[in-house]
C-alpha cells in the first residue's frame, strides 16, 4: 500500500505573531517553523499502517527550499521518501490543485491531511482533493483503519459516533485519536539526509483569493470581580458598560 501525507509548514505554537508590509505579510523573522501537528498525526498512522514492509509513505509539500528542514523532519519521522512543489503556498486552492495534478501522474492508495493547518484553520485541502481527483473524501476522522482494498474510518457527531467503509483510494483529514505523533531517534534523523526528496515545478493555477490585511485581536481588557450576590451591580455593568444585553 502506497501512502501520502500531505504536510505544511506552519509557526510554532509559541509564535508571537506580528505583520508587516502595511499588514498584509506575516512577519516570519524569528520565527520558529515546525510540521502542522494535525499532519504528524497523519503521518504517524501512515507509518503505522506501512509498518513491516506493508508498504511506502510519501510525503508531499507546497513550498519553497526554505521549508526543506520541515520535510526533512517528516523523513526521520519515517516517511520512506518526500516530494516538494517548487512555489509558496498562495492559498488552499493552489496547494490542492498542486498535489492533484502529483497523484494523477503518481497514484495512490490513500491520501491522509491533518484536519486542518493551525496558522489558517481552513479544513479546505482534503475535500478539494477528493474533488479534484473524483474520489471519496471524508475530513475529521478520529479513526482509521485498512483491511483488504477497504477504510474504515470514525467520526464524531453530534450525539453519537459515525463510523464509514471506503473504498480505496480516498482522501482523510486526521484530527486527535488517529494516531500519537512519533518523535524521531538518532537512526531516522541521520537516514533523512539520505532519503529521496524530489522537486517538481508547480502547474500554473489562477489565483483564486487575495489577503486583503490581517488583523490581531483586540487586547484583553481589564477583569471586574462583582460579588456573587451583587446581581443589580451586574446587570448594570453588562447593560450600560459592556453593552451585551
Amino acid at each position: 500500500m502506497n501512502i501520502l501525507v500531505c504536510i505544511s509548514n506552519v509557526p510554532d505554537t509559541t509564535t508571537k505573531v506580528t505583520f508587516n508590509a502595511n499588514n498584509t505579510q506575516f512577519n516570519t523573522a524569528g520565527v520558529q517553523f515546525i510540521i502542522n501537528p494535525y499532519d504528524e498525526i497523519a503521518l504517524a498512522r501512515a507509518i503505522e499502517l506501512t509498518d513491516g514492509g506493508k508498504g511506502a509513505v510519501t510525503v508531499i509539500h507546497v513550498g519553497e527550499a526554505a521549508n526543506e528542514p520541515t520535510i526533512r523532519k517528516a523523513l526521520a519521522i519515517g516517511a520512506t521518501d518526500a516530494v516538494r512543489v517548487n512555489a509558496p503556498a498562495h492559498d488552499a486552492y493552489f496547494v490542492a490543485v498542486q498535489i492533484a495534478e502529483y497523484v494523477k501522474q503518481h497514484p495512490f492508495d490513500l491520501i491522509l491531511t491533518g484536519r486542518e493547518s493551525i496558522d489558517y484553520n481552513g479544513s479546505k485541502v482534503a475535500a478539494m482533493l477528493g474533488e479534484l481527483l473524483d474520489i471519496p473524501s471524508v475530513s475529521i476522522i478520529k479513526k482509521l483503519d485498512v483491511d483488504g482494498a477497504n477504510g474504515t474510518v470514525e467520526r464524531e457527531i453530534e450525539g453519537g459516533k459515525e463510523v464509514l467503509t471506503i473504498p480505496l483510494p480516498f482522501v482523510a483529514g486526521t484530527a486527535e485519536g488517529v494516531a500519537e505523533p512519533k518523535i524521531p531517534n538518532m537512526r531516522g534523523i541521520m537516514s533523512a539526509r539520505t532519503k529521496p526528496l524530489t522537486v517538481v515545478e508547480p502547474v500554473e493555477v489562477k489565483a483564486s483569493s487575495e489577503i486583503i490585511s490581517y488583523e490581531t485581536p483586540a487586547p484583553r481588557g481589564q477583569v471586574k470581580l462583582i460579588p456573587a450576590d451583587d446581581v443589580a451591580k451586574l446587570v448594570d455593568l453588562l447593560h450600560n458598560e459592556a453593552k451585551v444585553i
